[in-house]
């Protein structure tokens, strides 16, 4: 089985990885703990030529004023983000690869939103928003929170 492969809880969405990931950390935000159900969501990020679905298809929903979400249609499973700051790439949940140890957060973001009683066993930096040195970020994008105000 290939580090580089995963898909949803029910099997209907498979994808593969060509490249490795990169980027990979943990995010608060109020939209993935809606659409997902949990405190905290760990994403990582790679090349969108790199991103191939294998099996079914991705529901697609625009879910923020700077993004949209993969998830199945079938169980549900969300499974990749894409930001209109990062055209070039997708950033896919960690938990979703077939060996998602091969796969470690370095940082959280929308730390602000964290929920109080979770708190994540690592000292890794914890920024209130984006990080800083986020690719494509302009100051309309950091001003906007992806918290419930911007969720659709």
């Amino acid at each position: 089985m290939s580090a580089w492969t995963g898909g949803c809880a029910c099997g209907e969405v498979r994808y593969t990885l060509a490249f490795e990931p990169f980027d990979a950390g943990y995010c608060h935000c109020r939209i993935f703990q809606l659409t997902s159900g949990a405190p905290v969501m760990a994403f990582a990020t790679v090349s969108l030529d790199g991103f191939a679905i294998t099996h079914g298809a991705l529901k697609i929903r625009r879910s923020s004023d700077f993004g949209a979400r993969g998830f199945c249609g079938d169980c549900g499973s969300p499974l990749t983000m894409q930001v209109d700051h990062q055209p070039d790439t997708i950033d896919f949940t960690i938990a979703t690869l077939d060996q998602p140890d091969s796969v470690a957060p370095g940082f959280h973001i929308w730390h602000r939103n964290h929920i109080g009683w979770f708190e994540t066993a690592d000292r890794l930096h914890r920024h209130e928003r984006f990080r800083p040195d986020t690719v494509g970020l302009t100051g309309a994008t950091t001003a906007g929170a992806p918290d419930r105000t911007n969720i659709r």
